[in-house]
């Protein structure tokens, strides 16, 4: 893992991990690095400062604040903000509502490539796990009871937090 100092179109400044050098350019490229603060895919790496250790120097210093937990993004990459004064609203806000537009396009995403079988969420589960239907994707509603039979019996599911539209 690296990790690089971003700043978008609008001079917002942030850090972001990428699994390696070559994942950072490629998600650079294909602009799907978003700012926390704004929502801008025009990124690009800013100027950074080497991260030089020196034993003795550490020992002296006191001990620093952990760091904000970063936010999962796409493809090994994390994102959290570094310099929360730059934007007016609070870093969590800022956080949320980055983590709102990643969960209306992971709905999105749901909506269009998977069959809606409402109530009926447990039982088709199980009819693909076993075999008694041809394998899709699925999604609908599954009382927690239903959820951990479910995966019980092995049958990969998932919960996820479903948000109204963005263009609701």
């Amino acid at each position: 893992m690296i990790l690089y100092q971003l700043r978008c179109a609008k001079d917002h400044e942030f850090e972001a991990w990428f699994k390696d050098g070559q994942t950072c350019e490629r998600q650079l490229a294909r602009k799907t690095v978003e700012c926390p603060a704004c929502g801008s895919h025009k990124v690009s790496k800013a100027l950074m400062a080497p991260r030089i250790s020196g034993s003795e120097k550490k020992r002296k210093q006191p001990a620093a604040l952990p760091a904000p937990a970063p936010t999962p993004a796409a493809e090994g990459q994390q994102v959290a903000p570094s310099h929360p004064q730059q934007s007016s609203d609070h870093p969590m806000s800022v956080m949320a509502s980055a983590m709102r537009r990643h969960l209306q396009q992971v709905r999105a995403q749901i909506e269009s490539n998977c069959d809606y079988v409402g109530d009926n969420f447990a039982e088709e589960a199980r009819k693909i796990h076993y075999g008694e239907t041809e394998p899709r994707g699925i999604y609908g509603e599954a009382t927690e009871q239903e959820h951990d039979e479910l995966a019980e019996e092995g049958v990969e599911v998932s919960r996820i937090p479903w948000v109204p539209r963005s263009d609701a």
